[in-house]
């Protein structure tokens, strides 16, 4: 019992933070959520997304019990078979909580060919009437096979058919028309861990020329964990190191760049 202060210090020290912000997680997806938020410190919000209405009630659940975080409530477009009329009936009434910020996971996702394309706009237009009826963020997810664009031409042609008023491309991919269209219409851009990967020179090129007043940091835990942790699970306090690649590619210091991200993440989410 009396190691328990030295064990939480050495955790903090492997895993230092400095009032970050993760815009994207799934936090019931990981082993140990309550343990990896202790790691993260003093973030100063992190948003857990739903991806059916199990993991949006768990989402709520973390943001009452953690007061740092945040939740999001929706069907991923590879879950939009499952859409049914009492997933919405529930769904609606969790985006009624006053700890929810955004509407999603949603989007279109043709890499895994889990829902017909049908299913996802069904799907989709469900959560932008969530959006709109409790005045949240759309958050989108976007995927195409290998070789093909096809899911970010749809979520283009989506976006400017329907203009929600505030939403942000998580995870970004690095498709620029898909971006600028998002940036003309007023939307964010959000980089994950892959923005780190050697390979992602296209990534990091992106995040140095967006607008900086648009660019949020996120780690989609715990998914796409960023280099130096690849090969671990990943949580939000690895969320300093796409920070930290971010600060980099625009030629900034790592506090101006965490001002700058937190700033964004704070007038998108109203938290």
């Amino acid at each position: 019992m009396g190691n328990k202060p030295l064990a939480k210090l050495a955790a903090l020290l492997c895993y230092p933070t400095f009032g970050m912000t993760d815009t994207h997680a799934h936090l019931d997806r990981l082993e140990t959520p309550g343990a990896a938020l202790e790691r993260a410190g003093n973030l100063q919000a992190v948003l857990t997304l739903g991806t059916d209405v199990e993991s949006s009630a768990a989402a709520t659940g973390f943001a009452e019990t953690w007061p740092n975080v945040f939740a999001g409530v929706g069907i991923h477009p590879t879950e939009a078979e499952n859409y049914t009329a009492a997933a919405a009936e529930l769904l609606r009434e969790l985006a009624g909580h006053p700890r929810v910020r955004a509407s999603g996971e949603t989007g279109i996702d043709y890499y895994w060919d889990a829902a017909s394309r049908e299913a996802q706009l069904r799907a989709l237009e469900f959560q932008f009437d969530l959006a709109r009826e409790h005045d949240l963020v759309m958050v989108f997810h976007v995927r195409s096979q290998d070789g093909s664009d096809a899911a970010e031409r749809d979520l283009e042609s989506w976006i400017r058919n329907n203009h929600p008023p505030r939403f942000v491309l998580h995870a970004f991919g690095g498709d620029m028309k898909l971006a600028e269209t998002a940036l003309e219409l007023g939307g964010y851009v959000s980089f994950a861990g892959n923005l780190t990967y050697k390979k992602n020179s296209h990534l990091r090129n992106a995040a140095a020329s967006l607008p900086a007043d648009r660019l949020l940091v996120e780690t989609d835990s715990p998914y796409l964990p960023p280099v130096p942790m690849r090969g671990k699970k990943n949580e939000p306090a690895f969320v300093r190191y796409t920070l930290e690649t971010m600060a980099a590619v625009r030629g900034l210091e790592f506090q101006e760049m965490e001002r700058i991200s937190d700033e964004n993440a704070r007038r998108l989410f109203r938290w």
